[in-house]
């Protein structure tokens, strides 16, 4: 087998592999705000239910977390199964969320009191000093910690070949019984470009919000 057939074949579970990153992304970054909002709740129920939730999450290994979603509606209650790719978004979602969630609320309080109340004394809603006074610098303050959870998260994502979702190491693996060990261990080369690209995205967008220093 050439080496641009293993490539072509390495490349299919890539596509996996940055599906599901996006996806992740896209519904986990607006959930976290909302959980970090319900953590920070002055209702004591939603700011203990939405905590424990987390604290579930956050202390529970992702790989169960995948099992669960998947096995668990059909064993506990006779449920149809998700589809294999459906059950790892939604779990990522889940689990990114809660890290997110607790990256945003480190964030929010680091913001100093006066801003807000600079704000309401201005005339300003607690709405409108969110979000044309505190986001911009929230944005600012996420960045570092949320871009170690986004490596983090394309690596994790190697994780849904336990539900036989086939992403890049799977299709790496899948060449051990040809007598190939190479494409396996030349997945990581995947790995290093994608992080390495999102690393200069990061650090391109940190040096545009440099002017809240």
């Amino acid at each position: 087998m050439s080496f641009w057939e293993v490539n072509l074949t390495i490349m299919q579970g890539l596509v996996t592999t940055a599906e599901l990153f996006f996806l992740t992304l896209l519904f986990a970054l607006p959930l976290g705000l909302i959980i970090c909002l319900g953590s920070m709740s002055k209702i004591t129920p939603i700011r203990l239910i939405v905590k424990t939730i987390v604290w579930i999450v956050r202390g529970s290994p992702l790989m169960l977390q995948i099992l669960i979603v998947y096995y668990g509606p059909g064993l506990l209650f006779n449920l149809p199964l998700l589809p294999r790719f459906t059950a790892a978004v939604v779990t990522f979602v889940i689990n990114y969320a809660c890290y997110f969630s607790e990256i945003y609320r480190g964030g929010i309080q680091s913001i100093p009191r006066g801003q807000y109340e600079a704000g309401q004394v201005l005339g300003m809603t607690r709405s409108q000093v969110f979000f044309k006074v505190v986001l911009l610098q929230l944005v600012k303050r996420v960045i570092p910690p949320m871009g170690n959870e986004l490596i983090t998260l394309v690596k994790d994502t190697a994780l849904v070949r336990v539900i036989a979702v086939y992403e890049v190491i799977w299709m790496g693996e899948s060449f051990i019984k040809k007598g190939m060990i190479w494409p396996l261990f030349y997945t990581a080369v995947f790995y290093l470009a994608f992080n390495g690209i999102l690393t200069l995205l990061l650090n391109r967008v940190e040096k545009k919000l440099d002017y809240f220093h």
